[in-house]
């Protein structure tokens, strides 16, 4: 069995660490590392990111600072193949090595490929790009919003295309078309459009149109985004994307109202053709014209033929006129023979109403008067009575009721006047004039209030003495001069109970 080598130095557990950390980070400082994200979860609560690279044989753990996280363009996703650049270096806490990433960058146009389907799926899945949530475009719109970068060739294009169609009242919204924080930027331009309000002092626009020009789907990535997608989604306005040539497809185009192939042809959906609306507006109204033309002579025509098969005036008259003057010859007859009748019945009439027939009326007139005065006095007697004998009646009530009160009355100061007696009685028993009666006196001293005992009394002490039938005044000679013995207390004798003979207590 071999010795052990006591010649070779040794080395703490945190001195070999340090050395392969030093050996690993020199022999490997910058390095790009092709691999698959396995085992991403987010960033971690502190901001970093933790994750692993791997291939088919070899994993390797990697991690990105909060720092590098939020500037990095491609963030990880789970399964996407990468290409990291970062340096090697170990982490003595679990004796293993690990990349830290500064920059991160999909693995060819495949991955972004396989990354765009998978979110399309996504997307679609939610019912994002169903044709049922589509908008219809206004026919011409007010005011359209440009969501485009101000200092590109898109934007003067899209003006320049308006001004030859049909100008209209643009407002363009400032963005980065790529880059980093693009995304961003963009989804905030068509939620701002948005939240624009009605009769403000930027006019809030009818349209929208979400335009830039083409190139790689790096460069157009930025419309591919989640954040992106989801504004576009929620936008109440009508979205059109002008995003890249006819060729180029993004995830806007599939949840925009309408896709336009380029941003000029973005601006022909916009709005009509001036000219073209206004000769269309002209036809129109030639046809118009030439329709209410036709429609004219077709009822006039009609009026003629009409006016041609109606009977003349003489001849619609001729029956009537002849049916008048038969009623004129027959009118003074007629009035003759009704004045003859009505002269009858007045005559007959006149034969009938005579003053003995009136006398009659009047004598039957007042014997129903007298019949009803009559009636009205017996009414009243009877009221009369019935009336006297209510108030007899109340009357021997009242009567009674003043008895019964003088009864009360009397009985309530009978017991009134019972209970001053034996209060007096009681206030005589208690007062101390009964006391003085019996021979005793009572002391006051110079500020009138009862002295109760001798040691009270100082020598030249001005007494009040009051007897049963006066006062005295008194000057004390002397002061107290000793205690009496104190009286033995009379302890109060029991009382006896007696009973009857048949058990039953006295109530005395």
């Amino acid at each position: 069995m071999p010795e052990p080598r006591v010649n070779i130095p040794e080395w703490s557990v945190s001195e070999l660490s340090a050395a392969l950390k030093r050996t690993v980070e020199d022999a490997y400082g910058f390095v790009r590392v092709r691999g698959e994200i396995s085992g991403y979860r987010g960033p971690h609560s502190s901001g970093h990111c933790y994750f692993a690279l791997k291939d088919e044989g070899a994993r390797i753990d990697a991690v990105i600072w909060k720092g590098v996280f939020g500037r990095i363009r491609f963030k990880p996703e789970e399964g996407l193949e990468v290409i990291a650049t970062g340096r090697l270096t170990t982490y003595p806490g679990r004796s293993s090595y690990q990349i830290v990433i500064d920059s991160l960058e999909p693995a060819g146009v495949g991955a972004l490929m396989a990354l765009l389907e998978e979110r399309k799926k996504k997307l679609a899945a939610e019912g994002l790009f169903d044709e049922a949530r589509k908008q219809l475009l206004p026919y011409l719109p007010d005011v359209i919003g440009v969501v485009t970068s101000p200092t590109g060739a898109v934007i003067r294009d899209i003006l320049h295309r308006l001004s030859d169609r049909f100008p209209r009242h643009v407002v363009v919204w400032p963005v980065r078309v790529q880059g980093e924080g693009s995304a961003e930027e963009v989804a905030a331009a068509i939620r701002g459009f948005n939240e624009l309000p009605e009769g403000g002092a930027i006019p809030r626009p009818d349209l929208l149109i979400v335009a830039r020009g083409g190139g790689s789907i790096e460069d157009l990535w930025s419309f591919n985004e989640e954040i992106v997608v989801r504004a576009a989604a929620d936008s109440m306005i009508p979205l059109i994307s002008a995003v890249g040539h006819e060729t180029d497809v993004t995830l806007i185009d599939f949840v925009s109202d309408r896709r336009a192939p380029t941003p000029t042809a973005a601006a022909e959906m916009a709005v009509p053709v001036k000219s073209e609306l206004i000769a269309r507006i002209e036809n129109c109204a030639r046809r118009a014209f030439a329709c209410w033309s036709r429609g004219q002579d077709h009822r006039r025509t009609e009026l003629r033929a009409a006016a041609r098969a109606l009977p003349s005036a003489d001849t619609l008259l001729a029956i009537p006129r002849q049916r008048l003057d038969a009623c004129a010859d027959r009118l003074p007859r007629a009035l003759r023979a009704n004045a003859q009748v009505h002269h009858t019945d007045f005559s007959r009439i006149a034969g009938r109403l005579t003053p003995q027939l009136l006398r009659v009326g009047v004598e039957r007139q007042r014997a129903r008067f007298a019949a009803a005065a009559g009636l009205l006095a017996a009414s009243l007697r009877h009221n009369a009575e019935a009336q006297r004998t209510r108030i007899a009646r109340a009357r021997e009530r009242v009567e009674t009721l003043m008895q019964r009160a003088a009864r009360a009355a009397a009985g309530l100061i009978d017991r009134r006047l019972d209970r001053l007696e034996r209060a007096g009685q009681l206030l005589g028993a208690l007062s101390y004039h009964g006391v003085l009666a019996r021979g005793f006196a009572l002391v006051r001293g110079p500020d009138n209030q009862p002295l109760r005992t001798a040691a009270g009394v100082a020598t030249g002490m001005r007494l009040d003495i009051e007897f049963q039938d006066g006062h005295v005044g008194a000057i004390a000679a002397t002061g107290a001069t000793g205690q009496r013995e104190p009286i033995a207390a009379l302890r109060p004798r029991p009382r006896r109970r007696s009973f009857g003979g048949e058990g039953q207590g006295s109530l005395f």
